[in-house]
């Protein structure tokens, strides 16, 4: 049964709700009524900004302001007290252990990217012939369904390592022990860490890819593909000279988005190996120069520098939009 308190919580919510949603609806309304008075013509103008006004206030007041604010900080020293000009970012390009995540995270773009997009390309192409389509789409889009945290804790099983002395817990570990090889420490190996948390991200990336290329893919024209069959061309022949030059612009924006979430890439890091090892990525720096160390001005550069690299792949995904509203 619900005690008194637990009865004033849903209450509450409840009030909340319909409060909320009630203000919002008359507060449209509101609007809409003071632009339809308007004397001026032009009202039909404004009237959409009008309705996306509360949206900008909210993308000004928790995105615009805290972007301008940290780029402020980043000028100072680790208690935003003393001016220091650009020795925050200097810390940031010339210190080993931000040279290591700028290398890292250089590795994670090239590899995640690279083999993320190639895959879902070649598993849209191949899944579209055969019979249950749809079923091994979905195996292969279930680990999307998987939070990046929660994808860490089932690899972790995956890379487990114990002595060769043991029993091997791990699946991986455990396949080698019994084809006659010795145990890896996959995550405190540091020539093969890196390369096994990019596996984890390429894992849960692939489906996404795949999702997208394949919608891509369906789109061709049947005639165009059965004229090519006729002139003699075959499957392999297809895919590069039709398949990939027709869904061009997919691919990239396929690849441009992997790009920003490989940049943006942190959980992965933080659950598997917190960063030692050499694995660190420019994301899980940030956080320990802000959280851990303490250290604002110097966390609040790396924030900046990411957020710049993030901007350029950002612009070209829009132009990219904008060539193609232009184009229809």
């Amino acid at each position: 049964m619900l005690d008194a308190e637990n009865l004033n919580r849903i209450l509450n919510a409840l009030v909340a709700i319909v409060v909320g949603s009630g203000g919002v609806i008359a507060l449209f309304y509101a609007m809409n009524a003071l632009v339809a008075a308007l004397p001026f013509k032009g009202k039909s103008r404004l009237l959409p900004w009008v309705y996306i006004s509360p949206a900008l206030v909210i993308l000004v007041a928790y995105l615009v302001l805290p972007t301008i604010w940290t780029v402020y900080i980043s000028f100072f020293d680790r208690r935003s007290e003393d001016f220091v000009g650009l020795d925050n970012y200097i810390f940031a390009f010339t210190d080993a252990s931000m040279l290591v995540a700028f290398r890292n995270n250089l590795l994670w773009l090239v590899l995640v990217t690279g083999v993320s997009v190639a895959l879902g390309l070649v598993i849209a192409v191949l899944v579209d012939k055969v019979k249950y389509e749809a079923f091994a789409k979905g195996l292969i889009f279930m680990p999307m369904a998987i939070s990046f945290v929660g994808a860490s804790v089932i690899w972790r099983f995956v890379y487990a390592y114990t002595p060769p002395e043991f029993e091997q817990i791990g699946l991986l570990n455990a396949i080698l022990v019994q084809v006659g090889f010795e145990p890896i420490g996959w995550l405190v190996n540091k020539s093969v860490n890196n390369f096994a948390l990019i596996a984890i991200m390429i894992w849960l990336q692939t489906g996404f890819c795949m999702v997208l290329l394949s919608s891509a893919v369906k789109g061709i024209p049947g005639d165009v593909l059965e004229a090519a069959r006729m002139d003699g061309a075959n499957e392999l022949q297809i895919f590069w000279r039709i398949t990939i030059p027709m869904i061009r612009s997919t691919i990239t924006v396929v690849a441009t988005t992997v790009v920003v979430l490989v940049l943006k890439v942190f959980d992965i890091v933080f659950v598997m190996t917190a960063g030692r090892l050499d694995t660190d990525v420019i994301a899980s720096r940030m956080i320990k120069e802000m959280f851990n160390s303490r250290d604002f001005g110097r966390g609040s550069a790396i924030a900046v520098i990411l957020l710049i690299a993030v901007i350029p792949v950002m612009a070209a995904n829009i132009r990219r939009f904008r060539q193609q509203e232009v184009s229809r």
